[in-house]
């Protein structure tokens, strides 16, 4: 209505010093009906706000410490690319490329990426030391491998990570899951995204009231 039109645009004003200057800024308001030019400078906060609102790009890296974990890792890849999420997959193992772990860790946020899946087997040191190496969230996915202690190691090795390192573990071999948390970290930021996992959720909801 005029009235919360009215508190807005005064709003916008306070947050924009720069606008009674002059209109060049590369910044602009995603509310075009407030009916102002783009200012020249912003608060910080309206400047992160404003950058929020308006990104659309996002993407997952997907890794895994063997090719072998594929069929487990395929589960995240497959609900991602069914919501129309961007999936970066790679095989990283923090034993064997400890190298070329360092790197993609690093550069995961330059690369674009905005979650990270990692999935690994027995000693499971791949997720935890992602999540050392980068400030993006990441996703840990224990697998029951061919060299693991019923899981248990797997497990434990991800989960256990010291105060200040979190990995946000799923289920053994929980990899359809760490796609979903996945899709629910970028959904918090993207209506599109959320869009589709609310609809997701009301399948499962019907799926048990037909069963």
């Amino acid at each position: 209505n005029g009235s919360a039109r009215s508190l807005f645009a005064s709003l916008w004003k306070e947050d924009h010093p720069a606008q009674q200057k002059n209109g060049a800024c590369q910044y602009r308001c995603p509310q075009p009906w407030r009916g102002q030019k783009p200012c020249t400078e912003f608060s910080s906060a309206h400047k992160d706000q404003i950058a929020m609102s308006t990104s659309t790009s996002f993407k997952v890296g997907v890794v895994m410490g063997s090719k072998s974990d594929l069929p487990i890792m395929q589960q995240a890849v497959d609900f991602l690319e069914r919501h129309s999420i961007p999936v970066e997959v790679k095989v990283v193992s923090a034993h064997r490329t400890p190298d070329w772990m360092m790197e993609y860790g690093k550069s995961a946020v330059e690369r674009g990426l905005t979650v990270i899946i990692a999935g690994a087997g027995g000693a499971a040191h791949l997720p935890g030391m992602l999540a050392s190496l980068t400030p993006l969230p990441v996703i840990g996915v224990p697998i029951h491998s061919r060299n693991s202690i019923d899981g248990w190691d797997s497990v434990l090795s991800i989960l256990q990570m010291p105060g200040g390192v979190p990995v946000a573990t799923v289920a053994l071999d929980g990899g359809l899951n760490a796609g979903i948390l996945a899709a629910q970290i970028i959904g918090a930021q993207n209506k599109e995204v959320r869009e589709g996992i609310e609809r997701y959720k009301k399948e499962l909801e019907e799926k048990v009231l037909k069963a």
